[in-house]
């Protein structure tokens, strides 16, 4: 039978071999050396070495029958037990041809085998087909336990790398879960997947894969919380396996000032014992007062270690927690209890007959987190909690705030207010602290009890790099005033001005800051409020012609709209410098300030609309210009001063543009605009015809043009 070596990155076949003359039962690839171990239903196990082009290193005979498994000793590489049909279960070590010492006990073929990987006990598990579990000490070699309760096969066994279980899977479709210290079963898994035929735990997780007949499933056992716990001094006590240890946060001294925010921090560990029972949890009493829970009936509180009550739920425990009051989780609901008197305590002040439904008054509720909070504590009214995305938020006053996104799961500790640090752990139990400013937590608590007092107390205590963040939550509360005088960020500060219309404090942090943009906006409330003067120079700061032409013609103010004009034209706002310049009847300037744009397309059309004295200059301009990249379209063009057939009402155009220059010589006020005929009821002609002008108005000499081509251009008045 062979062997094929895949590479897992490309999936391509690396080298193939043959390796036993019977079906291969299992693989085994060794920690540390370049080996490989496998065995077969040839009786042979045979070692292989990849580093000699996969040659066979050793070949272990010993067994009689199937060899169905082998497991290489975790505290020692250079041994390994194997798993036969013979009944027995062999200890080999590497270089040795025969084996150390063979186990048999069980009645029939054994399937499998496990190592313990702890160091606190030299066992080794096997399951056979006589259907029982044996754990065995190597060291002594003997049987130490039998557990009984599989109906048929046992095909696979295994400890679990970081709880104190025993797992154990067989042909009856059923997954045991054994107390690895009382041998207790704990609990049966059935996922109705047909036969059971591997188990697989993950080292530093509570994940278990199991494989079937049908297919395969990942579970997870329990909790993945660490079992650790701080007090309110800093001194931090966890467990590993059944190992308590502890470390004490005061002795890194003044080296705390130097802790970066997510550095994990350098304790020092001291060694407790080891504890009779795995610990799950580990949580500090600071009164000697603690509750336990007792199946899923019974309550017991303590006080010093001596039982002072006990008590039923009436709708079952399935959780307790601990603090003022003492929560009990239900499978319907939760319930609080006063530790001392064991009555709900809603019902004891409020004295009305508790009903099953409870007391819906008992409590209000203040806010809700839409996410899945894995960890929190309170400090005073805020809520500090870690989520199920990595994040480390607090709530405060309907506001989450994110302090961190972390890289991993982490389980909040606890706060010191005097190191003003938040201390998280993770399940390698390594500790990482986080720095939150107590007085802005006590600030942010004052401001939600509607305490302006204590808070303005509070926030001289505060580090000016800290008030942005106080004036943010100050603003979400509604207390725009108070963000105001307290923000120390020119931006955040300029927009509460802003909504607060504080137009000199707006001005200031406008001249600071030379933004165009704040410009516009103090421009905008100044227009709001009417303070048109401060609008004025708003709009002048922030050049924005369009703004003040507005501004301009909405007041009346022709002065404002000459200087307009000239400082729009001199700052290439040309735009704007035409409207003005258009406005002020001023079309000369108009007309000029086409051509210098090389506009002379529409500087033809203004002229002969307005000013057709200048007709037959702009027209030679255009025709220059157009014969530089069509010469047959400038050919096209038509000047007036050569053929006036083309252009009738020439004579009477310059005579009404004679008119209307000396008409409109002064700027009539605005006040007389009630007096001033409509433009759709005038006749500038008819009014011109009766016009004497001051001098004589040259006729153009006449020249006929026949055009017999459709590729020319007529201007006549718009």
């Amino acid at each position: 039978m062979q062997i094929r070596v895949f590479n897992y990155n490309t999936l391509e076949r690396v080298h193939m071999f043959e390796a036993h003359s019977d079906y291969i039962r299992c693989i085994v690839v060794h920690p540390t050396q370049p080996y490989i171990l496998t065995s077969s239903d040839d009786m042979l196990i045979k070692l292989w070495d990849w580093d000699r082009k996969w040659s066979c290193g050793q070949v272990f005979e010993g067994h009689t029958h199937y060899v169905m498994q082998i497991v290489i000793n975790p505290k020692d590489n250079n041994q390994f037990a194997s798993a036969s049909l013979d009944r027995t279960i062999k200890v080999w070590q590497l270089g040795s041809k025969t084996p150390n010492f063979t186990l048999e006990g069980h009645e029939k073929g054994v399937n499998c085998i496990d190592y313990y990987s702890g160091g606190d006990k030299p066992y080794l598990i096997s399951g056979a087909d006589d259907r029982l579990v044996k754990i065995w000490d190597y060291q002594n070699k003997t049987c130490v336990q039998t557990l009984e309760g599989h109906a048929q096969n046992v095909t696979c066994v295994s400890f679990h790398p970081e709880l104190p279980i025993i797992l154990t899977g067989s042909e009856d479709g059923t997954v045991r879960v054994w107390h690895s210290n009382t041998y207790r079963l704990e609990n049966t898994l059935n996922y109705s997947m047909e036969r059971v035929w591997c188990i697989c735990g993950q080292p530093g997780s509570n994940s278990v894969a199991l494989g079937y007949d049908e297919g395969s499933i990942i579970i997870k056992l329990g909790r993945e919380e660490p079992a650790m716990s701080m007090d309110s001094s800093g001194k931090i006590i966890w467990a590993h396996h059944s190992e308590v240890q502890q470390a004490n946060l005061k002795a890194m001294g003044e080296n705390m000032g130097e802790v970066r925010d997510g550095e994990r921090l350098p304790l020092g560990v001291k060694d407790m014992g080891s504890c009779e029972i795995f610990p799950q949890t580990i949580q500090h009493s600071p009164n000697g007062r603690y509750a336990i829970r007792e199946g899923s009936s019974m309550v017991r509180i303590f006080k010093n270690f001596k039982e002072k009550k006990a008590f039923k739920p009436d709708l079952g425990t399935e959780g307790i927690f601990g603090g003022f009051l003492l929560g009990v989780r239900s499978n319907s609901g939760l319930a609080f209890y006063d530790w001392e008197s064991e009555k709900v305590a809603a019902a004891q002040e409020s004295k009305e007959e508790i009903t099953e439904d409870g007391i819906e008054g008992a409590f209000e509720v203040l806010g809700e987190v839409p996410e899945i909070v894995k960890t929190g504590v309170w400090v005073g009214d805020c809520f500090i909690y870690t989520s199920s995305l990595n994040r480390l938020n607090y709530y405060v006053g309907g506001e989450i705030i994110t302090l961190a996104h972390l890289d991993r799961t982490m389980y909040l500790l606890g706060y010191i207010p005097k190191d003003d640090r938040l201390y998280l752990g993770d399940k390698e139990l390594n500790v990482i602290s986080y720095f939150l400013l107590l007085s802005v937590l006590e600030y942010q608590t004052a401001v939600m009890r509607r305490d302006f007092s204590t808070a303005d107390k509070v926030l001289p205590t505060i580090p000016k790099e800290q008030r942005a963040r106080v004036a943010h939550f100050l603003e979400k509360q509604g207390f725009r005033q108070q963000a105001l005088a307290v923000t120390t960020d020119p931006e955040h500060k300029f927009e509460l001005a802003l909504q607060l219309g504080e137009l000199e404090i707006a001005y200031q942090l406008a001249s600071e800051a030379e933004s165009e943009q704040k410009w516009k906006q103090l421009a905008e409330l100044a227009t709001t409020k009417c303070q048109f003067s401060l609008a004025q120079e708003c709009l002048h700061q922030a050049q924005d012609y369009g703004g003040l032409l507005l501004l301009a013609t909405a007041s009346g103010n022709a002065n404002m709209v000459g200087k307009l004009a000239d400082g729009a034209d001199k700052d290439g706002k040309t735009n704007v410098a035409f409207l003005t310049y258009f406005l002020q009847g001023r079309l000369d300037k108009c007309l000029e300030l086409l051509i210098e744009t090389d506009r002379l397309p529409e500087a033809a059309f203004l002229a002969r609309t307005y000013l057709p004295s200048h007709v037959s200059r702009v027209v030679k301009l255009w025709k220059e210009s157009l014969s530089k990249v069509n010469q047959k379209a400038a050919d096209a063009l038509a000047d007036p001063s050569q053929y006036s057939n083309l252009f009738p009402g020439l004579q009477q155009a310059l005579l009404a543009e004679e008119y209307l220059k000396e008409t409109h010589v002064t700027v009539r006020p605005a006040a007389e605009y009630p007096l001033i005929m409509p433009n759709e009821d005038r006749s500038v002609l008819k009014e011109s015809a009766a016009f004497a002008p001051k001098g004589e108005i040259t006729k153009p000499e006449v020249r006929t043009r026949t055009c017999t081509s459709t590729s020319f251009v007529l201007l006549q008045k718009i």
